[in-house]
């Protein structure tokens, strides 16, 4: 069987207008998250991957900024359990190793810390809030082994 859905890598300058959408629903409406935080100097220089629904539609994003951090990590709730996060995950750990990055670190909330496991991230470090969300960091160290996808 093939996903309802595909993803797809692009700049800022393409990725903005859906990315966004997906973002805004999400972090500023669902979590709270004040918009003047959501909004960075890191989206222009970043690479992002967008899920799409069969009818085009965006339903996930993510982004690898240029020194091996994930973030802005979300799919719309009537997606999630469906494999987009770990899709989108996935795309940016293939290209992290393509850019030959040594290691993908990111912010994870807490709740989802097991999801981000399930890839091999360990957490480093302790519990901090970022926008009054208990977060807590985690990395992957990309070895020679997992260069080539295995």
């Amino acid at each position: 069987m093939t996903n309802p859905y595909r993803i797809q890598l692009m700049t800022w300058s393409e990725a903005r207008p859906l990315a966004r959408a997906v973002r805004e629903r999400v972090f500023i409406e669902e979590q709270g998250v004040p918009r003047e935080l959501e909004w960075d100097e890191w989206d222009e220089p970043s690479d992002h991957a967008v899920a799409f629904n069969a009818r085009a539609s965006a339903i996930g994003t993510a982004r690898l900024l240029p020194d091996g951090h994930v973030g802005r990590m979300a799919v719309l709730r009537s997606w999630r359990g469906q494999g987009v996060g770990a899709a989108l995950l996935q795309a940016m750990l293939d290209l992290a190793r393509e850019k030959r990055m040594p290691e993908v670190v990111l912010n994870a909330q807490t709740h989802a810390a097991g999801f981000y496991s399930r890839f091999g991230f360990t957490t480093r470090g302790k519990q901090f809030l970022e926008a009054g969300i208990p977060h807590v960091e985690m990395i992957l160290r990309l070895g020679r082994a997992s260069e080539s996808g295995s």
